[in-house]
């Protein structure tokens, strides 16, 4: 495989992970297997689309699937997913906290121009 077709695979991965819907999916899967019943109680996502969403993640890897009785659990496919979901959520915050101290300073003043 050549990097131009890695690089195609890895953007896949990235747009499958790229929705806040299945963000919260993963999230709800990160302390292992969990049923839809129970995925649509940890998220509040109505059944339907969260259905739609573990065909999505399911179909490009994200989460595998295995049948228990009348019920199917999900789990995440890989424990480096989820290491990787929470290293963007620590780039996030420090981020936001960068902004917020960056703004701060400024908020009480007025410029010259505003008077």
């Amino acid at each position: 495989m050549n990097d131009s077709e890695f690089f195609c695979l890895h953007s896949d991965l990235c747009k499958t992970l790229a929705n806040a819907k299945r963000q919260a999916i993963l999230n709800a899967l990160r302390d292992g297997e969990a049923s839809v019943s129970q995925i649509v109680n940890r998220t509040s996502i109505p059944q339907p689309t969260v259905s739609q969403h573990l065909a999505t993640m399911r179909a490009k890897g994200v989460v595998i699937a295995r049948r228990e009785g009348a019920h199917v659990l999900y789990r995440v496919s890989n424990p480096k997913i989820i290491q990787a979901f929470d290293l963007i959520t620590e780039v996030m915050r420090e981020t936001l906290e960068t902004q917020a101290r960056t703004v701060e300073p400024f908020a009480g003043s007025e410029d010259e121009d505003d008077r």
